[in-house]
């Protein structure tokens, strides 16, 4: 019993620290208007790119970051996976090469854009060898 309660106390803090990625851009758009948060969009190789995997485990991973997010921001993540067994859906591959298209003409991984609710560019940065605490500081300085 002892064994489950612990399981059950550990479960329900993961899902209080999980982040909302989404990966519809619309859905994305349109909860940050009704929400009136900033999108913060990323650009990530999640399988082939070190600086983007970096990014990940020591930023968004952060639990600092979980908590920054889930009241500030409203999060997209536009995947560019290479190996076979990652390949995303032809639609959502399709969005991605889009907002690609919009947003990282230079083709920069990690980028991570910040952008108001009508899609407007607020600021642009990528990996940072850096504390959570000072990467939300420099996100901070886009929104204003």
């Amino acid at each position: 019993m002892k064994k489950v309660m612990v399981i059950v106390f550990l479960f329900v803090i993961s899902l209080g620290y999980s982040q909302d990625w989404k990966t519809n851009f619309e859905l994305v758009k349109n909860e940050a208007v009704s929400q009136k948060k900033p999108i913060l969009l990323v650009f990530s190789g999640s399988d082939w790119c070190a600086p983007c995997i970096k990014l990940d485990k020591n930023i968004w991973q952060s639990a600092e970051f979980k908590e920054y997010a889930a009241t500030n921001l409203v999060l997209e993540r536009a995947d560019f996976p290479k190996k076979k067994q990652n390949q995303l859906e032809a639609d959502l591959k399709k969005q991605n090469e889009g907002l690609a298209e919009m947003y990282n003409k230079d083709g920069i991984f990690p980028l991570v854009v910040i952008l108001d609710s009508n899609g407007k560019v607020l600021g642009k940065t990528s990996y940072k060898n850096v504390t959570p605490t000072e990467y939300i500081q420099l996100l901070n300085s886009f929104i204003k």
